[in-house]
């Protein structure tokens, strides 16, 4: 199977921060292949600003090199290349003065879609939101794409909110998670609501627990700095894992658009049971060999940042009333894995002898590395000998299982073409945000009052040991880190 691409209406996409590692990284690379594979041609424009003083070639110039840093080889064509250089334009400019922003303005066409890439600091957002307006850039079809954080807790996630819907509307706005435009992540809502059977058996009635992880083997270098001043809380599970918390568990919606999505999504947050202190475990990660340990990474020997997180949250509502769900994510952690455990009870009664190594059905949603699904079933073990039961993984990665010639699109080249077509379903609404928030603050109050320190864990292995008896006190155990 071939995957259908289908073109976009022709654009003018501004990035600020153009010469930034975001936009060297992931999004030049990933709108250089999205032109590759047909999904818009050299009438589009993507103008790069920043502060750097290049003009278009220097900037084409620099650009070039860095997208053969960061493609594959596979997908590197200089033909392809040359096209994707010409549609690039450049204007120096600084956020604070007027120096460019008069040039800027004078690129933007009148007949294309017009979309503005925030892929700066959210303490500029409110200032190039506020510049864009004065320089009479901006339409009611326009639309402005911000990156994560949104604000450190209510307060500014509120005030940030507050500039950027002084100048647009909340359906102009596009807060960008990656996570959500990653291929399994879309496919969950596929799976339940495209499917007559797994729905009926998605409430507490079926379902043991769910294990939502989010684990690196990198540690924080080269971001400490950032990293300290946010920790696992704020970097990944009030933003990422609260998005997977929400697809997983939300009601369906009654039209898959955005608004619909959103309105589900928001209702599993509002529904979140405070959490107990001892339902939270925190963690660092100590220096093995020649890795450095987290307090050597970002330099600051007194930290008390988390770069560890495991958490049992509770859903306040009829679907899933009683069902523990475990959140989980870490750096310098055995392996990289990113992963939805959906664990179902076990039968209500066993006509066969009790076997205890028996796992049970799982289905675990694989986003990263290899995306995919596998569903885990009972079988009976082959040969003589009597009715012995084993599991056995149905498993469907989907480059394989598909039979995909090309590469699955990038989350980002996912995401930047839905900002074209303004669908908004794979962005968070402002009150989203702003929900997640009210839940989040009061943890990390509870922690600066306390005075609560993260304990030691080791480097590649599976975090802090209070952490195994979060579920280990359940009855459970995590999934294996693999």
């Amino acid at each position: 199977m071939v995957a259908q691409t289908i073109p976009v209406d022709r654009f003018d996409l501004t990035i600020f921060g153009a010469t930034g590692d975001l936009a060297r990284r992931k999004i030049l690379p990933g709108l250089y292949r999205r032109l590759r594979a047909g999904q818009f041609d050299t009438s589009s424009r993507i103008i790069g600003a920043s502060r750097t003083g290049y003009d278009t070639e220097g900037f084409r110039d620099d650009i070039k090199e860095s997208l053969r840093a960061h493609l594959d080889p596979a997908v590197w064509d200089e033909d392809d290349v040359a096209q994707f250089l010409s549609c690039l334009h450049y204007v120096p400019l600084d956020i604070f003065t007027d120096d460019g922003w008069t040039v800027l303005s004078n690129l933007q066409r009148d007949d294309v879609v017009r979309a503005f890439y925030f892929s700066v600091g959210p303490s500029l957002f409110g200032e190039i939101a506020r510049r864009l307006t004065q320089h009479k850039m901006t339409t009611a079809d326009s639309r402005i794409v911000v990156e994560k954080p949104f604000g450190r807790d209510l307060e500014t996630a509120r005030a940030l909110n507050a500039e950027l819907r002084a100048c647009f509307a909340e359906d102009q706005i596009y807060r960008i998670d990656h996570y959500l435009g990653k291929e399994t992540v879309q496919n969950l809502m596929a799976v339940r609501f495209g499917n007559a059977l797994f729905e009926p058996l998605w409430n507490a009635q079926h379902i043991d627990h769910i294990q939502i992880t989010a684990a690196e083997d990198l540690g924080v270098d080269g971001r400490g700095e950032y990293y300290d001043k946010s920790g696992a809380m704020r970097d990944m599970v009030q933003n990422h894992i609260m998005q997977l918390l929400c697809l997983t568990a939300m009601e369906p919606p009654s039209h898959y658009d955005a608004d619909s999505v959103r309105d589900e999504k928001l209702k599993v947050i509002n529904a979140l049971k405070p959490v107990l202190k001892g339902d939270v475990v925190r963690g660092q990660y100590r220096a093995r060999g020649d890795k450095p340990s987290y307090l050597e990474h970002v330099d600051n020997p007194s930290s008390t940042t988390e770069s560890f997180l495991a958490m049992k949250v509770e859903i306040a509502n009829w679907r899933w009333s009683g069902v523990p769900i475990y959140l989980r994510t870490g750096k310098r952690l055995r392996n990289r894995l990113s992963e939805i455990a959906i664990v179902f009870k076990d039968p209500p009664h066993s006509i066969f002898d009790v076997q205890e190594d028996r796992k049970g059905n799982l289905l675990a949603i694989r986003l990263q590395p290899d995306e995919g699904m596998t569903l885990r079933v009972t079988i009976k073990e082959p040969g003589p000998g009597g009715m012995r039961l084993t599991e056995v993984p149905l498993d469907m990665t989907f480059a394989e299982a598909l039979n995909q010639q090309e590469e699955t699109p990038d989350a980002y080249e996912r995401l930047i073409m839905d900002v074209i077509r303004g669908n908004q379903t794979l962005f968070m609404r402002g009150d989203e945000v702003e929900a997640a928030w009210d839940w989040v603050d009061p943890i990390l109050k509870g922690w600066e009052t306390r005075g609560d320190q993260p304990q030691q864990y080791d480097s590649f292995g599976s975090g802090p040991e209070d952490a195994l008896m979060l579920l280990h006190r359940d009855g459970r155990k995590w999934r294996d880190i693999v």
